[in-house]
């Protein structure tokens, strides 16, 4: 997409190389002293409300991805996770939700009452070849230098970066000796500051930026693919981003050499949305519900330490990646991001020629 080609229609009146405005647009050093606003508790009438849904679904079979919408009912609860939805979508583009029993329910009970949960957020989407439906982010011993490595499954740092998904969202189970915090900031607010600063690069965020695949080719595709940062589309801006992705696309020698621009734009971009001016930090605890648009939202992970004689105990997250009925039209550039799709509500997901979708208990 080059900037004479630019979308810029009516949906949101965003024009392109000009700062946007709106609730997605908010700083760290402002909302992160105010938690109250965008976290929720939630309460044992909640709970027991979620723990009878998981029970009356015990008849659907063995399989949790075969549960529906159909098969549940939360009376008091579904209206407040449609409001939630509402502002990871078209507010502030995120929710932290708190108070969820995992200590006390098996990992089936947790698996399924996370997947219930996630199906009035949307549509779920493979996380990985395997098919998981519902991912597991926990160290498995993969060695982060590997160029194929995908950094959820080291104790390695990940730096601010989008998922291939509308949403994303991750359910604590465990939490990590040291370290591990998560961070999220504004992709819309460090849009404004890059271009505040560098309005030069603008034009180089708007053009094709390549991705390595990790190992993790459909068929009939490359080992990489295309996307810009910065995609105005409809009067909208989606930002899109991952400096991890882009340098170990370098490998395949087919992919253009990242330039001194490219190199700029990398370390600038980065520097802003890890900066306490942008970036929220926060330790997830066990129950903790963290839910994130991918298109307003950067998110990172610390490095950390796990050393835990039993396994069981270690650093463990349940991730789930989303695509909401109630989500903004993208671009075809996003079509290799999301599994060949933009069609709102069946978008995202990793499926290679001989992937099964399944939901598992554990890390794989």
């Amino acid at each position: 997409m080059t900037p004479d080609t630019l979308d810029s229609g009516p949906l949101r009146g965003v024009k392109a190389f000009t700062p946007v405005e709106g609730p997605a647009v908010w700083y760290a050093d402002e909302l992160g002293q105010h938690p109250e606003q965008w976290t929720f508790t939630l309460s044992e009438d909640h709970i027991r409300e979620l723990e009878a849904a998981v029970e009356a679904t015990e008849h659907v079979g063995s399989e949790i991805q075969e549960i529906t919408l159909n098969d549940v009912t939360l009376p008091t609860l579904a209206p407040l996770l449609k409001r939630f939805l509402s502002e990871v979508v078209d507010g502030r583009g995120f929710q932290l939700i708190k108070g969820l029993p995992v200590d006390r329910w098996t990992r089936r009970q947790t698996v399924a009452a996370y997947w219930i949960l996630g199906l009035h957020w949307g549509r779920a989407a493979s996380n990985n070849h395997r098919g998981h439906l519902v991912g597991h982010i926990k160290d498995l011993g993969h060695d982060p230098a590997r160029a194929e490595t995908r950094l959820y499954a080291t104790t390695a740092a990940q730096p601010f970066h989008n998922d291939a998904a509308d949403l994303v969202s991750l359910l604590c189970l465990h939490e990590a000796q040291e370290g591990g915090d998560s961070r999220w900031a504004s992709s819309w607010a460090v849009h404004n500051e890059f271009l505040r600063r560098r309005p030069d690069l603008g034009p180089v965020m708007t053009r094709d930026w390549f991705f390595d695949r990790k190992g993790e080719v459909p068929r009939g595709k490359k080992p990489y693919f295309a996307i810009p940062v910065f995609n105005y589309f409809r009067g909208n801006l989606t930002v899109n981003w991952s400096s991890n992705y882009y340098f170990s696309s370098q490998r395949h020698e087919e992919v253009p050499r990242l330039t001194q621009d490219h190199l700029d734009a990398i370390e600038l971009f980065d520097a802003l949305a890890a900066s306490p001016r942008h970036a929220i930090r926060y330790r997830l605890q066990p129950g903790d519900i963290q839910l994130l648009s991918n298109h307003t939202v950067l998110h990172a992970r610390d490095a950390f330490v796990d050393s835990h004689p039993d396994p069981a105990r270690k650093r463990h997250l349940l991730r789930l990646w989303l695509a909401p009925p109630n989500e903004r039209p993208l671009p075809d550039a996003y079509l290799d991001v999301l599994g060949d799709s933009v069609e709102i509500g069946k978008r995202g997901g990793i499926v290679l020629e001989n992937t099964k979708l399944h939901v598992p208990l554990e890390a794989e």
